[in-house]
């Protein structure tokens, strides 16, 4: 199955990619910090009528169209572009990401960097890898010396779950925050021992179905900020390499 998944996300990457830097209709989801354009739709259209085509029958859950319910035991996961926001305004960074479930368990997944063409890829129990090489979280356990990712909500003016004060908290004890606007590829980045952690709040699950099962097959963990096992549908995503999980832990506790 994850040859297919790698397949059919590079063919919604290849559309994505041509219709980068050109006009496409932009809107807008309930605020205007939440966008939309007309290439999220036809990835995600792509991918779908992939996934109806070659696993009829399987579940779908994709975050321009919703779910696609059916009583089957497979759940196709789905976000056509993680990173509209950049895409919308010519910023390189954005991915197509796809994460298949089975009996509500993440069995494969696939985040695919777009402009960098790398697969980033993942089956239960067989390792993470970029492009066919395999990968591994850092392994650095100093906070001081980490360099961490984070990402911000659509309604931060409301500053839920105490985002900027956790933010400047790790401000100052970290080496360095990094803020790229996806959160698919920043997991991913931790998987690949670039950053040492991540965490965010709001995220949804076809942000993150896909790249937690690469963060973890690569070593790391992802759990809440209280270190709780979570699944995708969680409101809190603290991904690690493990070694400064309990230390980005205490700097989460803000009450």
């Amino acid at each position: 199955m994850i040859d297919k998944v790698i397949q059919i996300s590079k063919e919604a990457g290849e559309v994505i990619r041509e219709a980068f830097g050109k006009s496409f209709l932009i809107e807008t989801k309930g605020s205007e910090t939440n966008l939309v354009t007309e290439i999220d739709k036809k990835s995600e259209k792509i991918i779908i009528n992939f996934v109806n085509k070659k696993f009829p029958g399987h579940a779908v859950l994709a975050e321009e169209s919703g779910a696609h319910k059916t009583s089957s035991e497979f759940l196709w996961v789905i976000d056509p572009i993680d990173g509209t926001t950049n895409f919308a305004h010519g910023l390189p960074i954005f991915a197509v990401s796809i994460g298949v479930q089975k009996n509500n368990e993440t069995i494969c997944g696939v985040v695919y960097d777009v402009m960098n063409n790398i697969v980033y890829s993942s089956e239960k129990g067989s390792g993470s890898f970029g492009n066919n090489k395999k990968l591994n979280v850092s392994t650095n356990d100093d906070l001081a010396k980490s360099v961490l990712v984070t990402g911000f909500p659509y309604n931060i003016s409301e500053n839920p779950d105490y985002a900027i004060e956790r933010f400047n908290a790790f401000l100052l004890t970290s080496r360095a925050i990094r803020r790229l606007g996806s959160a698919s590829l920043d997991m991913c980045y931790v998987a690949s021992g670039v950053f040492d952690g991540f965490w965010e709040v709001y995220l949804h699950p076809w942000d993150v179905c896909a790249a937690k099962l690469i963060v973890e097959e690569a070593g790391g963990i992802v759990t809440d900020f209280a270190g709780n096992k979570i699944d995708i549908y969680a409101k809190q995503f603290l991904a690690t390499n493990k070694f400064v999980q309990n230390k980005m832990i205490e700097i989460l506790k803000i009450d």
